[in-house]
This record gives structure tokens, sequence and C-alpha cells, in this order.
């Protein structure tokens, strides 16, 4: 039964929508305050159909979600009290907790990790704002972080996409089931 080769087909086609690149802006924005899905899921065959575009496709993400943490920032600084019922029973306190120990320790520079890596970087923009981080080096850490991220993975996208696209159609299917496989035992184990 196959199921991801049709999805990607599919997201494939809708990456070259003309309205595509509003609705990476808006997810990149959604993510780094709220939304549980990275914008990379966008962003990759976005710059895998359209390789001459894939920088742009860059900055649009990296913009979007610089401004996206700076929302998770205000509600961390404003709203935590509000929220705290919802990271609750997501499961988050604890990570939150440590997030908070890792603001003491590294600063600034945590915040950059986070921007880069695939951390939850909503957590870490949130807990910017609740422990009263100074905005301009959140702002300059995540953009940085953040741009480091999404220009690698357009760069790579652009030079290697066309080359590995077959072994990605080849191997669609089971990528697919090992993310659900994953997902489903990160979801038992947690």
């Amino acid at each position: 039964m196959k199921i991801f080769a049709p999805l990607y087909d599919l997201t494939l086609r809708w990456s070259k929508h003309p309205k595509a690149p509003w609705y990476l802006g808006g997810m990149s924005f959604a993510e780094s305050s709220f939304f549980p899905i990275p914008p990379d899921v966008m962003l990759m065959p976005m710059s895998l159909a359209q390789p001459e575009k894939a920088m742009r496709f860059a900055w649009i993400t990296t913009l979007f979600s610089t401004l996206g943490g700076v929302l998770g920032y205000l509600i961390g600084m404003l709203l935590l009290e509000s929220i705290w019922p919802f990271i609750v029973s997501a499961g988050y306190e604890t990570k939150y907790e440590q997030i908070v120990a890792f603001f003491d320790m590294y600063g600034v520079w945590i915040v950059f990790i986070a921007g880069f890596s695939p951390l939850p970087y909503k957590m870490f923009t949130i807990s910017a704002g609740a422990t009263d981080m100074a905005l301009l080096p959140f702002i300059l850490a995540s953009f940085v972080g953040r741009g480091a991220r999404f220009f690698l993975v357009a760069w790579v996208m652009k030079v290697g996409g066309q080359r590995g696209e077959p072994v990605i159609r080849r191997w669609v299917e089971w990528l697919g089931w090992i993310v659900v496989g994953l997902i489903v035992l990160y979801l038992i184990i947690r």
C-alpha cells in the first residue's frame, strides 16, 4: 500500500503553487511560537521543485521564523501563566525547566543552538521571554541560528536535490514508515 509516494508528489506540486512562499512564511512564523511542524517540511520540497529560488525561500523562512520567535518571546514575557496549563498538559514542564537551566548556563548562545538544531524552538522563544532575556541579543541569535539552518537546508536541496531526488523517490515509502515508527516509539516511551 503506497501512501507516502503520492503524498510526496502532492507536496512537490503544492510547492510550485504561486502562494507557496506566503504559506512558507506563515508556517515559519507560527512554528517559532506555537505550531508543532517545522518549516523545513515546506522549505525542502519548495527548494527541490524550484532550485533557482531556494535562497529566496531560505530568506523568507529565516525572516518569518525570527518574527515568530519575537511572538514566542512576547508570549513568554506576557502570558506564561496563561499558557502554563498547555505546557503541562503537553508534557513540556520538565523540558521547560531544563531550558531555563540552559539559559542560566549558556545565555544567548542557547538561542543560537536551538535555532539551528531540530530542538523545539518555540520552547526556547517562550522561555527567553519568560526569563527576561535581552530582546536584541535574542533577535540576533535567532536570526543567525535560524538562518544558518534554513540556508543550509535550501543549499543542500538546490545543489544535491535534483541528483538525490530519484533516491528519495525510490525510498520515500520506507522513509515515511520509519518516521511514523519513530513517532510512535517516541509517544510510547515518552
